[in-house]
């Protein structure tokens, strides 16, 4: 017998709600108690959440909860170089987050999979103007998931050089399965950083998008760009002048999430090729080969 793809009445609620409550209002909240540094109220916090999610602080390269001086410090915790080795094939596309694989493969008609049944246009996601051009039409895309209890940076899937930053204000819908399913247009709908790089598989758009409760995004080079979550204009940053030149490599720690989200990886055409046995909900690590620059 096969499970129903009709929402149930938990999942509209789900839903439904969401558009109701004040999205920004309780993600600057969120922020706020995140970093609250009173020892009692931060240490309940951070015990209830390890112990909840199952944190492996072995893993962490600062092992000790007590260590870390607000939530937002150990949410955002560094792990040690060894947890996470990297692929070393030569071609890698490597995987950049901890997280599960939502959606992954061509980008058809100008469009990408959001969920079965969904999509959205490319160019919403990439909040640009209707004269601008952009190279990924008919190329590769992969949406992964972070979950609360994965970690929370996001690294470099190639060797590139910045060359443009936006953000994209938007909603703050939820980015879980129910959501993504029940949303249209979720992606190009929430606030996000959109971020491109010139990479030896040409130019790489990597997206980091928001959602309730995601206190703010960071990235390396600019350091935090939400909040404030108001405003309805896009903002851009333009890093190909020499002066402002930034190159990451593989691997390379680029911006975190202050509070889990998703991350949109982009490629144009016929320049990498993803791993067959990549499927939607597959648990992927940073580090992993996603794919082969081709």
């Amino acid at each position: 017998m096969t499970r129903s793809t009709k929402p149930s009445i938990g999942e509209r609620l789900f839903v439904a709600l969401q558009h109701l409550v004040p999205q920004r209002w309780l993600s600057e909240q969120m922020y706020r108690l995140a970093r609250v540094q009173w020892r009692p109220l931060k240490a309940l916090v951070i015990r209830s959440f390890a112990r909840l999610y199952r944190i492996d602080m072995s893993l962490a390269r600062e092992p000790r909860l007590s260590a870390y001086p607000h939530f937002n410090a150990f949410f955002t915790r560094a792990l040690k170089p060894e947890a996470r080795p990297l692929d070393t094939h030569p071609r890698a596309v490597l995987c950049p987050v901890d997280g599960a694989i939502s959606q992954i493969g061509p980008i058809s008609d100008g469009k990408l999979i959001q969920a079965k049944g969904h999509d959205y246009s490319v160019r919403a996601l990439l909040g640009i103007e209707p004269d601008e051009t952009h190279p990924f039409d008919g190329g590769q895309f992969a949406t992964i998931y972070l979950s609360p209890n994965d970690y929370h940076r996001i690294h470099m899937p190639l060797a590139g050089d910045l060359t443009q930053m936006l953000h994209v204000p938007g909603q703050l819908f939820s980015v879980n399965a129910t959501t993504a399913r029940l949303v249209p247009g979720l992606f190009a709908r929430n606030e996000r950083v959109v971020c491109r790089f010139d990479t030896e598989a040409g130019t790489m758009g990597l997206i980091l998008v928001g959602a309730i409760f995601v206190g703010g995004i960071e990235t390396l080079w600019a350091g935090e760009i939400t909040p404030p979550h108001s405003g309805q204009d896009i903002q851009r940053w333009d890093y190909s002048d020499d002066c402002q030149h930034l190159r990451l490599e593989a691997g390379d720690e680029m911006g975190r999430f202050n509070l889990g989200s998703t991350v949109i990886l982009l490629f144009p055409p016929n320049r990498v090729q993803w791993e067959p046995v990549l499927v939607a909900g597959q648990k992927v690590q940073l580090g992993q080969r996603l794919g082969l620059r081709l």
